[in-house]
């Protein structure tokens, strides 16, 4: 990355550019000594403070409860803040990603994983901790990536793949699982979603060492950290083992992110947006990340717990974990502009992938499927009485198909619109993390959704589909408003629209432990289901994708400018200014039509461009297509052995898309030479 590195004219600027950031970190700062004191007040009077943290009266209630309960969670927010914020420092240096963040490497998910299935099938394993099971999870989700990533030598982008796929991976596996055991796993989601009530000092004794050891060896390794910041090549010939330190960074990032997350379940957003807000505040070099990362973490977290520790004693229905996007997203959005473009993440010669042999073949091949995954689709199914092939014309037989075609078709069309969004992203901003769930459009679609489930009697299918609309085309004019800015694209623009997406996620962790009993279909919806698709909704899904496709010889040359940089770009004659807010909108309105149609699927937008470009294509036009094709076809084939493998039961699309997808990509990354 190049946001450790400082123009040489940097200092002449360094005062006014400052100011405001340096405003708001003190701002933030009084805030956070203000709640405390606030908090402080509700428990005790200010006379009884040092008697209660020293030595409380254990006849007196209050005294107790600040003592082993609040105090605990304070020292808990910010050990467990700083920890995060520290892991997502390395990482994004490591990666060279601005993307990148504790959950990359399939961490949380690993470990949420494993106390899901000790839940269900092996509950006599929480009698050993739910400690011990949670970090088992983390731990193998990481020798998964490691064992699959060192055969190029823990590349950033291979690393980054890989840990994105494994993470994926396990959250789809505890998805399912979720699905059909939603009751038993309530305790979980208040895991999940990152609560930090405290009984006693164990936690916080528990961390405090451990988390303190940790950073010093963070210390310890600065100097290879840094020149581990270039590429790899300039790294190796200045004498360092590029693959052993990059493992021993990791493992460290790893070790701080387990260790937090066993303790005090899932905390969301810290670990992305304090490094970020770090270097918006002027650490540019790397050693005043690894000082300042982990303040801004402490703060953040710690500021954000103890808002919810003011609301009503109601404010166990608002996550601390979940919280923090309330703050961390609008402070994110507000610093953004003044963040340096990170330079694209580009494979070296050693991971370049050759070029496909026969492009036409492979394509026309991948075409000719379309209309007989179709047709299989369509006549082969599971009923009561076992399996059936659709070949007569009688009634059944054709309300069978009324019924199935619709689902057949927005599946396809579906995966295929955003598997070319994914395409036209990654290739747009050069970061092979970017998928059309970044930019929020799916997000403020499911927010519109989720606004009318909650408040309408009976919401209508219409009714759905004009609630996702108008909450995506409310994100979507909000992400054109960002875009207005001079050069407002590549890793600016993905942040903002996670910054954005995670106010979703806040929303979606208060529903799972609040138990609500409309969850469940909610949960089949975000899954990627395609139950209540009827057939004009199908038809509409078709013309869109048509009209995506016959677009992508016209952007193909934008696709292949961008990721050169603004002056090659202007050099070529492109407006990158126009190229890009068109980019932009095209992947939106693909985004949110396939949203709207199927639900905020997470897999073929973000693995079929990989797909395409692991098969060999390289050039944008080529790659666009056979991506868009195989999105389509692998949420096809997932549709269909949804509906049919455990008949009557159904698994969503999406779901299964990542489940049958995932090994498969992780086969391909781990035969590349």
């Amino acid at each position: 990355m190049v946001d450790h590195a400082v123009a040489s004219n940097a200092p002449l600027r360094a005062t006014p550019v400052r100011l405001l950031p340096a405003l708001l970190g003190v701002g933030a700062l009084l805030l956070c000594v203000l709640l405390i004191w606030a908090n402080f007040q509700r428990q005790l009077p200010g006379t009884l403070w040092w008697q209660a943290i020293t030595q409380p009266d254990t006849t007196a209630t209050d005294q107790v409860m600040l003592h082993f309960t609040y105090l605990p969670r304070l020292v808990v927010a910010v050990l467990a803040g700083a920890a995060l914020a520290l892991a997502g420092a390395i990482f994004q240096h490591l990666l060279r990603n601005p993307l990148a963040e504790p959950a990359t490497l399939g961490i949380s998910a690993g470990a949420q994983l494993a106390l899901s299935i000790a839940t269900v099938w092996f509950p006599a394993a929480l009698y050993i901790g739910k400690l011990w099971v949670a970090m088992a999870g983390a731990g193998i989700a990481l020798f998964a990536v490691m064992g699959l990533a060192w055969r190029q030598g823990l590349s950033p982008v291979t690393v980054t793949l890989t840990g994105l796929i494994v993470s994926l991976y396990c959250s789809t596996l505890s998805a399912v699982i979720a699905l059909f055991n939603h009751d038993m796993l309530i305790g979980l989601f208040l895991w999940g979603a990152g609560y930090l009530d405290q009984n006693d000092w164990s936690s916080a004794l528990y961390l405090l060492p451990r988390l303190s050891v940790l950073a010093l060896l963070a210390l310890v390794l600065l100097r290879p950290l840094t020149i581990l910041g270039l590429d790899d090549s300039s790294a190796r010939s200045l004498g360092v083992p590029v693959s052993w330190f990059r493992f021993a960074a990791l493992a460290l990032s790893v070790a701080l992110t387990a260790m937090t997350v066993a303790v005090v379940g899932v905390i969301s957003f810290i670990g992305l947006a304090a490094p970020a807000v770090a270097r918006l505040l002027g650490a540019r070099r790397l050693g005043q990340q690894l000082l300042w990362s982990p303040v801004c973490g402490a703060l953040l977290l710690l500021t954000t717990d103890q808002l919810v520790q003011l609301l009503p004693t109601t404010y166990r229905a608002f996550p601390t974990g979940a919280m923090t996007a309330l703050l961390g997203a609008p402070l994110l959005l507000v610093l953004l502009p003044r963040l340096k473009e990170a330079q694209p993440l580009l494979h070296s010669a050693s991971q370049a992938v050759r070029r496909v042999q026969r492009p036409l073949l492979i394509t026309l091949s991948l075409l000719l499927l379309v209309p007989v995954l179709l047709w299989v689709a369509l006549c082969a199914g599971h009923d009561a009485s076992g399996w059936h092939w659709l070949a007569s014309t009688d009634e059944l037989s054709q309300g069978l198909l009324q019924l199935r075609y619709p689902r057949a078709v927005a599946a396809f069309c579906g995966g295929a619109m955003l598997a070319l969004a994914g395409g036209i992203l990654q290739r747009m901003t050069g970061n092979p993390m970017a998928a059309p769930e970044v930019l929020g459009i799916a997000s403020g679609a499911m927010l519109g959704v989720i606004v009318l489930m909650f408040t309408a009697v009976a919401p209508t299918r219409a009714m759905q589909i004009g609630a996702g609309a108008a909450g995506a085309l409310l994100v979507l004019l909000g992400m054109l408003l960002l875009s207005r800015r001079e050069h407002f694209s590549g890793s600016r623009l993905l942040l903002a629209g996670v910054a954005i997406s995670s106010v979703s996620g806040l929303i979606m962790a208060v529903l799972k432990s609040a138990q609500d009993p409309r969850l469940g279909q909610l949960l089949s919806w975000l899954a990627g289901s395609t139950y209540h698709v009827v057939a004009a909704e199908a038809l509409w899904s078709v013309l869109v994708l048509l009209v995506g496709m016959a677009l992508i010889p016209l952007i193909a040359r934008w696709l292949t400018l961008l990721p050169l940089g603004v002056q090659t770009a202007a050099s070529l004659g492109l407006n990158r200014r126009a190229a890009s807010l068109s980019l932009l909108l095209l992947t939106a309105i693909l985004t949110a039509a396939a949203t709207i149609s199927v639900g905020p699927l997470s897999f073929v937008g973000l693995m079929g461009p990989h797909f395409a470009r692991m098969a060999g294509f390289q050039r944008a036009g080529s790659q666009l297509l056979v991506a868009t094709l195989f999105g389509g076809l692998v949420l096809l084939v997932s549709d269909w052995l949804g509906r049919t493998l455990i008949f009557p039961f159904q698994i969503p699309a999406g779901l299964l898309a990542a489940i049958i997808g995932g090994p498969f990509l992780l086969h391909l990354i781990a035969r590349r030479t």
